[in-house]
């Protein structure tokens, strides 16, 4: 089994970690308990929305969202401390192996000449 997380960071670092996978069994455990049909707009597009309209208009601080599965047993607690350890290898790892969401990086490998 596993989870997956949403992170937005930015030059400062980690500002969010977003476990979508708790979210998610929230929202279908509340739908069973009530019988009836969820009454939420999709909660985590809408999470997922905000965090790219933020960083839309922030541009000056160049965020950059992913999402990433990780193994049942990690934590959010975990992802944040591993920011909090070593930023520069976190983001890294995060670029390689999750999904990108939103960046305003330059993209280092692609050159212009004007």
């Amino acid at each position: 089994m596993s989870n997956i997380f949403v992170l937005s960071w930015d030059c400062t670092g980690l500002e969010s970690c977003i476990n979508i996978t708790a979210i998610e069994k929230q929202i279908v455990w509340e739908t069973l308990q009530s019988n009836t049909k969820p009454s939420r707009r999709d909660e985590v597009s809408v999470l997922i929305d905000r965090l790219v309209l933020r960083a839309k208009y922030n541009s000056q601080r160049h965020y950059e969202i992913y999402s990433i599965t990780v193994e049942d047993g990690i934590e959010e607690e975990d992802i944040v401390e591993m920011f909090q350890n070593d930023p520069q290898y976190s983001a890294d790892l995060v670029r390689q192996r999750g999904n990108k969401i939103y960046s305003d990086r330059l993209d280092k490998t692609n050159v212009k000449i004007v």
